[in-house]
């Protein structure tokens, strides 16, 4: 078998979606951030300060998570599709007042009902 990486109109649906979490994230629209994350419960999303196993320990997650502050700035983006139904997406995030490095990775599937996060990590690392 043959994987064929970063076919360019796959890049491209991966990079729309990916905008679309971002947006949905800054914004704060649980509904979309819930519609991104695969329905299961071995969908997995590790953050700062939490380890979230299964759709319904993110779904409360986000319930409770403050919505204000959810602002930040991205850099080195770096989404790379294997095939054409598998990605990851890597990036780089900066908030305003924090001195800290964000870094954020989530690996996509595509799915009958489209593209889906099923495994993201959330981390920071020290002053740059």
């Amino acid at each position: 078998m043959i994987l064929e990486i970063n076919i360019p109109e796959v890049v491209a649906e991966v990079e729309a979606v990916f905008a679309r979490y971002e947006d949905a994230l800054v914004n704060n629209r649980i509904d979309v951030l819930d519609e991104l994350f695969w329905d299961s419960p071995t969908t997995v999303r590790y953050g700062i300060a939490e380890n979230l196993v299964g759709i319904d320990a993110i779904r409360a997650f986000r319930a409770k998570r403050p919505s204000t502050g959810l602002a930040r700035r991205l850099e080195r983006t770096v989404i790379t599709t294997y095939g054409r139904d598998m990605a990851t997406a890597m990036t780089e995030f900066w908030r305003e007042g924090n001195p800290r490095i964000g870094r954020q990775s989530q690996t996509w599937v595509r799915f009958p009902q489209g593209w889906r996060v099923v495994a993201a990590h959330v981390s920071f690392i020290g002053e740059p």
